[in-house]
């Protein structure tokens, strides 16, 4: 049986229950049972190469005590479990009577958490089907991609996953282009399900040399999301990415009043796509200097990146046309970032890379903070041939990017390539919505 079927399966023994309300609750029940399989199988591999490890799953709660028996507690036995042990524990965790960061892990994951269903009959059937796969086997270790991939999918036909899901080939291709080094603490200050830092992992696993340097890994991956499901579909991911304590914080980023950063807060790489089109709630831009004071979630993400950047370091966010041509306290973000950080190249990505859930046309910005900006390369993707728009059944693709990763390190004007001087972007009002003069 296929993972896909699989899903499937479960979500139609959800279905049943009249607990579960549509796609959304579906897949945040999904998630948190995942996330304690997962949790216990690789706690129990931990268990096999150190002797003395301690899980940081109270008593009773791991998922081997009672889940992984198929026969096991089951009706209102299981409900009653569920509801008032297992979740109750979870969520009132005592972090000072423990230094296991894994403790925090799990109190962050199961703060917001609920479990929907009502039926414990269906709650065993749900978990028997997950049961059906070992996360500890490297085969079905590769299918949880798969999980996730549907999971994702289902949360775009659920019409909420706009702000947490970046293309694969986005990210990917942004990756490519920062090149992060084993070394390099990488930050996704809005990192949705984990999409920059997973693809970043991958690109520093290829350098890996060393055991010390694998063991390293953990440390230089950081991330914070603001909504429960998000953050635990990024903190499973990462832990069947091998990263079995995840820097993954619940919070929002920009509450944090810029002042209170310390500089070993800085960091030597930043890759992220803040929400877009979304507006920050009273009191958050009152953290900011007050030139760049605004609600707006993207404007503020991108004053934050050049704060929390070492000087030297590299960042590359996806922003949309609005910020490249707004006014007003826009006009001072993009002077500051003109001024403080070398923008050197701006993607221009067409119509529909996010569909469906936002038509807004979106652009990649990269930038290396401590030196300003002399000249900008704007370089406009264009849709492959026969295409009009992308869709959920066309997205776009990796393969697409080969001529920009072709132009990147030998740079010439081209019907897609221009450059443009930093006098004129200053005479032009710091306007960097520039249209392509070979088209």
């Amino acid at each position: 049986m296929s993972i896909s079927t699989t899903v499937k399966a479960i979500q139609d023994i959800m279905r049943i229950d009249e607990g579960v309300d549509g796609d959304a609750q579906r897949i945040s029940q999904l998630t948190w049972m995942l996330f304690l399989k997962i949790f216990d199988d690789r706690e129990m591999e931990a268990e096999l190469f150190e002797d003395d490890y301690i899980s940081a799953m109270p008593e009773g709660l791991r998922w081997r005590d009672w889940a992984a028996n198929d026969e096991g507690m089951t009706g209102e036995t299981l409900l009653d479990f569920v509801n008032t042990k297992l979740f109750k524990s979870l969520k009132n965790l005592d972090l000072s009577t423990s230094n296991n960061p894994k403790s925090r892990i799990l109190k962050e994951a199961f703060e917001d958490g609920f479990n929907f269903m009502k039926n414990g009959t269906l709650i065993r059937q749900v978990i028997n089907k997950i049961n059906e796969i070992d996360f500890n086997n490297s085969q079905d270790k590769h299918l949880f991609g798969e999980i996730y991939e549907k999971i994702l999918k289902d949360l775009q036909n659920a019409g909420n996953a706009g702000e947490y899901y970046t293309p694969r080939a986005v990210t990917q291709f942004m990756v490519n282009m920062i090149k992060p080094q084993l070394g390099e603490r990488i930050l996704d200050p809005a990192c949705g399900t984990g999409g920059f830092l997973t693809c970043a992992l991958n690109h520093l696993r290829k350098q890996v040399k060393t055991v010390e340097e694998r063991e390293k890994l953990s440390h230089l991956i950081m991330g914070v999301e603001k909504k429960p499901l998000p953050h635990l579909l990024c903190i499973t991911n990462l832990l069947l990415h091998e990263i079995d304590a995840p820097k993954v914080g619940r919070d929002n980023t920009l509450a944090n009043p810029l002042r209170n950063y310390q500089p070993s807060d800085k960091v030597e790489v930043i890759l992220t796509n803040p929400p877009f089109g979304g507006k920050e709630e009273d009191g958050i831009e009152g953290g900011f200097p007050k030139a760049y004071q605004t609600k707006e979630t993207a404007d503020l993400f991108l004053v934050l990146i050049i704060h929390l950047l070492e000087v030297g370091r590299r960042g590359g966010i996806v922003l949309p046309d609005g910020t490249l041509f707004g006014e007003g306290v826009k006009t001072r973000i993009k002077e500051k970032l003109l001024s403080e950080c070398n923008l050197h190249t701006i993607v221009r990505l067409p119509n529909g890379v996010f569909n469906p859930y936002t038509s807004i046309k979106t652009n990649l910005l990269f930038f290396t903070k401590g030196e300003s900006t002399k000249n900008i390369w704007f370089y406009e993707h264009p849709y492959p041939p026969g295409y009009k728009s992308y869709s959920k059944t066309k997205p776009i693709k990796i393969e697409e990017f080969a001529a920009e990763k072709a132009w990147w390190n030998n740079r010439e004007e081209n019907e897609f390539a221009w450059c443009v001087s930093i006098e004129e972007i200053k005479a032009n009002g710091y306007n960097l919505d520039i249209k392509n003069p070979y088209q």
